[in-house]
């Protein structure tokens, strides 16, 4: 487990802003949901040109500048100047939230989308969301009942060597070895109102369309246990 002192504690949802491509309909919808805004280094720039002010801007600053910076109230800002890690997870790590969702993490560099996820796989106990222009995608706990509809798509990438089992899929997984240099578990369907899933270990990523991100299954993300 990480052991760094959270820089904000809230029990509200944390909308984390991140510099890539951001639909501001994406960031007006999960706002409604998680209304406290923290910004991933020069994303700030974007939340302020947007008229936000964020919470906190935690990161190395090497992309914040001078003329932002100085609209920020100092104590809004977290400086982290190692370079150990990315900003992304240098915000992970310090935000204490009942939820947090990523804004602003896909649809740009695909070495920093990479990043993020590889980020999800290492801190798979923190809970977080990554919200896109089309899905959403999060690291799976070790079990969880994900309301669906009929023929909805369930996406199932394993980060790491996993096994599971499930109930309300086209194609069950029970027994099955998944790997990210072996069996993947893509575009998978559901067959009926809900998808149960357990797995043995951290590392499964589960991908949903957008629109399956209500506040149905964001409850149930927070409700559900988490990896020791």
């Amino acid at each position: 487990m990480n052991s760094i002192e959270p820089v904000i504690i809230t029990r509200k949802n944390v909308t984390l802003l991140g510099g890539g491509t951001v639909c501001p309909l994406v960031l007006q919808e999960t706002m409604k949901k998680a209304p406290c805004l923290v910004a991933a280094d020069g994303a700030a720039g974007q939340a302020l040109e947007m008229g936000i002010m964020p919470e906190r801007v935690i990161g190395d600053f090497d992309s914040l500048t001078e003329a932002h910076r100085a609209r920020i109230p100092a104590d809004r800002l977290c400086h982290v100047p190692e370079q150990d890690s990315t900003d992304f997870e240098k915000c992970l790590t310090r935000i204490d939230a009942p939820m947090i969702f990523g804004v602003g993490f896909t649809g740009a560099r695909i070495d920093h989308e990479l990043a993020v996820y590889a980020t999800l796989t290492r801190f798979a106990h923190r809970r977080c969301v990554i919200l896109g222009a089309e899905d959403v995608s999060f690291m799976a706990p070790p079990e969880l009942t994900l309301p669906t509809t009929v023929g909805q798509r369930v996406s199932l990438f394993p980060m790491a060597a996993v096994q599971g089992r499930s109930d309300g899929l086209r194609w069950p997984i029970d027994g099955l070895p998944f790997a990210p240099d072996g069996r993947i578990g893509t575009s998978n369907e559901a067959v009926g109102p809900s998808v149960h899933l357990q797995f043995d270990q951290p590392g499964m990523m589960v991908i949903l369309p957008r629109a399956a991100c209500d506040a149905d299954l964001v409850s149930r993300l927070i409700a559900a246990p988490v990896w020791a």
